[in-house]
């Protein structure tokens, strides 16, 4: 295992008095090793969670040949003259869940609905309005222009092909994967152990809720937004609770959570103010790095890992600020639990829009702007902030669709220019 030393020196540039966003993901993905320890869950109960290996497929998807629509299926070498017209007998029907088994001859025809399988030398279906029916629904009238020969047919396996990936290893089993699944058969499947979290609030200022508030105190947001973050990514959450600014039990609580926890996640005290007591009382057990980011919202950040006599545990110190604290989850913590869940690195998409107005910005720093997305009247979509930005101000983030990313190196922002953003949706 590599020391915080050793990474940091593999990082070009590195300052950790001035870190660019960059770098600090580049540091923690240095930092995290994947859970291995696995599990096998009933399908129903394995939603979001991140799958072990590739899952092979059992057999061909669709399994035979089969009818897109409903309509009528025959040997599409009749269509042998465009301008002309077709004429068929139908001989029977044949629905979704059965099977056909007579032979058929060319002039012939069958009624077939959506999903049926196509008989032995039928390859074309002819939906049902497009043609002409005989009176007494004996035979099918039709231009041969109407369609082509194969039209409306579902081919064995052009979906999945028996023996090929149909979901790989590091996959987050979404809705549409576990239904892909279970088109395979698939009762249960193997996934990487969810990661235990532990999260704590610090500081003598805030109050949990449900307690009277007293002068110049406030609620502990902080853990809330943190754990509906975690269970959105269906980790086990550890609730600290909140932790009051006295070094010992500060100390004693990270190296008792250390022992349970592949991650400890702290808000608060890390600054350099008089009462940040954060740093100060991780004890001899951690190895920590402590860094000035090049970002905004969320400037202080520490890192690192806190030793039981057991394991070892990861630790993130976010700032105490509620904005600072999620914007960091976002953007530097997500990825990293990512991968320490075993998921495959997927970078966020990226929303291009053009912004609504001018935005200042230096050159130096990444910032993250709560904004909106609203389609104009030319049918463009713009960006737009959603009011005051400072990092205290969370209801700013109830309102925004996601973080308007302005890039390190960039500076002001005009009305009109192109910007990204990183949607909320999938992520809180």
């Amino acid at each position: 295992m590599k020391s915080l030393t050793e990474i940091a020196d593999s990082l070009k540039g590195y300052d950790p008095a001035h870190l660019s966003v960059a770098s600090a993901l580049s540091f923690l993905d240095k930092l995290v090793d994947p859970i291995k320890d696995l599990e096998v869950l009933e399908l129903d109960a394995a939603l979001d969670r991140i799958l072990a290996g590739d899952l092979i497929s059992p057999l061909d998807i669709p399994p035979q040949d089969n009818s897109a629509m409903d309509g009528y299926a025959f040997d599409g070498s009749v269509l042998h003259d465009p301008a002309g017209e077709v004429e068929l007998a139908v001989v029977g029907r044949v629905l979704a869940g059965q099977a056909w088994l007579q032979a058929l001859q060319p002039n012939q025809s069958l009624r077939i609905m959506t999903g049926a399988v196509l008989p032995k030398g039928l390859d074309t279906v002819i939906p049902q309005e497009s043609v002409r029916v005989h009176a007494d629904a004996s035979r099918i009238r039709f231009p041969s222009s109407a369609v082509q020969s194969g039209d409306n047919r579902r081919l064995r396996g052009e979906d999945l092909r028996r023996g090929t990936i149909a979901l790989r290893d590091g996959e987050r089993l979404s809705p549409p994967c576990l239904g892909l699944a279970a088109s395979l058969g698939q009762r249960s499947l193997t996934v990487y152990r969810r990661p235990r979290v532990a999260v704590l609030s610090t500081g003598d200022e805030i109050e949990s809720v449900g307690d009277a508030l007293r002068a110049g105190a406030v609620y502990d947001s902080n853990r809330y937004s943190l754990i509906g973050c975690l269970r959105r990514l269906a980790c086990e959450v550890i609730d600290l609770g909140r932790i009051r600014d006295d070094p010992a039990l500060l100390q004693q609580t990270i190296e008792s959570a250390a022992a349970r926890a592949d991650l400890i996640i702290s808000s608060g005290g890390i600054s350099l103010g008089e009462a940040d007591y954060t740093r100060a009382s991780l004890g001899p057990r951690a190895e920590m790095v402590f860094w000035q980011l090049a970002m905004k919202p969320g400037r202080p950040l520490g890192v690192g890992r806190i030793r039981s006599a057991e394991r070892t545990a990861l630790m993130v110190a976010l700032p105490g600020n509620p904005v600072a604290a999620l914007v960091s989850f976002l953007v530097l913590v997500r990825p990293a639990l990512l991968k320490l869940m075993g998921c495959r690195a997927v970078p966020p998409p990226l929303l291009r829009a053009r912004s609504s107005g001018p935005l200042a910005k230096k050159p130096g720093r990444t910032e993250y702007l709560r904004g909106r997305v609203r389609v104009d009247g030319q049918g463009q979509l713009r960006a737009e902030v959603t009011g005051h930005q400072g990092s205290g101000i969370l209801s700013s983030v109830t309102q925004a669709h996601g973080l308007i990313v302005l890039p390190h190196d960039s500076g002001p922002v005009e009305s009109g220019d192109w910007v990204e953003m990183m949607l909320f949706d999938g992520h809180l």
